[in-house]
C-alpha cells in the first residue's frame, strides 16, 4: 500500500505574535452564567473539570511517556473517540501502514514540545504529512488536541472552533467586542500566540469572577460554552418537537470537548471506521 503521507521539514520558528483581543465582557459573563447553570444539573462544574482532567491523563499516559512509536492502535482509537472533529474522519489512517506513518508524524510533532517557540512550525510540519485539502482540515485539530491533552499547561486549546482565521469563525469571533462583528473580518492570526493570549484573557476574567483553581479547565469549558451557544443559535433553540422538553443545554459543549466520545455501558464510540461503522473499545484500555 502506498503511503498516504508526504515528507515535511520543520521551518524555522517565527517570532511569537501576541495580538490584542477585544473581547466582550457581557458575552463572557453570560457564557459563564449559563455554564454554571447548565453544569449544576449535571453533577456540578467540578464534575466537568474532573472529566477534562481524566481526558488529559489519558493523553499523557498514551503519548507523554516518550514511547510514541510503540503506541498500540487500540489505545490510539480510544483517544480518537474524545476528539470531536477528528473521530469521524480519521478512519482511513487507522489502517496498517497509514497508521504507522501517522504515529511517526505524531512523534515528530511531540519532539521538542517543551519549546513552545516552535509550536506553529511543528503544527505546520505535522499537517504537511497529510494532503493539504479541505477533507483533511481535521489534521490541524488532531495535532492541537494532542499537544493540549499531553501538556495542557504549555498548550492552550487550539482547535479550529476556538479560532479559524481563514474561515473567520470560532470562539474569538463569538466573544468579540464589536456591534458590527457579523459584518467584519477579524484580523487576528491563528498561531500559538493568539490562543495563549485568549487563555490569559479568559483566565483573568475568571479570576475576577472568583475562579482560582482548575483555571485552565474552566477556560476550556468557557470556550466550549461560548461556541456551543453559537451552534445552538444557528440551529434554532426552539426547533423541538416537544416544547415541554427543554433539551440538554450542555449537549454541544460536551461534544466540542469530546466528552461524549464513549458510551460507558457498551463501549461503543463516535469514532468511525472506513465503512462508517462505530468502533467499540474496552473502557479499561484507555488508561493502560
Amino acid at each position: 500500500m502506498a503511503s498516504l503521507f508526504k515528507r515535511s521539514q520543520i521551518p524555522e520558528p517565527a517570532a511569537l505574535e501576541r495580538p490584542r483581543l477585544d473581547l466582550s465582557g457581557p458575552v463572557l459573563t453570560r457564557a459563564l452564567e449559563t455554564l454554571i447553570q447548565g453544569t449544576d444539573a449535571q453533577g456540578g462544574i467540578e464534575f466537568w473539570t474532573d472529566a477534562l482532567k481524566l481526558k488529559s491523563r489519558m493523553f499523557q499516559q498514551a503519548l507523554g511517556q516518550g514511547h510514541i512509536a510503540d503506541l498500540p492502535l487500540e489505545t490510539f482509537k480510544g483517544l480518537c473517540a474524545f476528539m470531536a472533529s477528528v473521530r469521524r474522519r480519521i478512519g482511513p489512517y487507522l489502517e496498517h501502514q497509514a497508521y504507522t506513518d501517522m504515529v511517526a508524524a505524531i512523534a515528530e510533532l511531540m519532539d521538542g514540545a517543551k519549546n513552545t517557540t516552535t509550536t506553529d512550525a511543528r503544527l505546520e510540519a505535522f499537517c504537511e504529512h497529510f494532503p493539504l485539502d479541505k477533507k483533511h482540515r481535521w489534521v490541524r485539530d488532531l495535532g492541537a488536541e494532542i499537544l493540549h491533552g499531553v501538556d495542557p499547561e504549555r498548550y492552550p486549546l487550539m482547535c479550529r472552533w476556538v479560532w479559524d482565521r481563514k474561515a473567520n469563525t470560532g470562539v474569538i469571533r463569538e466573544a468579540w467586542f464589536d456591534d458590527e462583528v457579523d459584518n467584519i473580518t477579524i484580523n487576528v492570526p491563528d498561531g500559538y500566540g493568539t490562543y495563549l493570549m485568549l487563555r490569559e484573557e479568559l483566565s483573568q476574567f475568571l479570576s475576577d469572577n472568583g475562579v482560582f483553581r482548575d483555571v485552565i479547565w474552566y477556560v476550556d469549558l468557557l470556550c466550549a460554552k461560548i461556541y456551543a451557544d453559537y451552534i445552538s443559535a444557528q440551529g434554532g433553540v426552539y426547533l423541538l418537537a416537544d416544547f415541554s422538553s427543554p433539551g440538554d443545554p450542555m449537549e454541544h459543549t460536551r461534544r466540542l470537548l469530546g466528552l461524549d466520545g464513549v458510551n460507558a455501558g457498551s463501549g461503543r464510540t463516535r469514532l468511525k471506521a472506513i465503512d462508517g461503522e462505530a468502533f467499540v473499545i474496552d473502557d479499561t484500555n484507555l488508561l493502560d
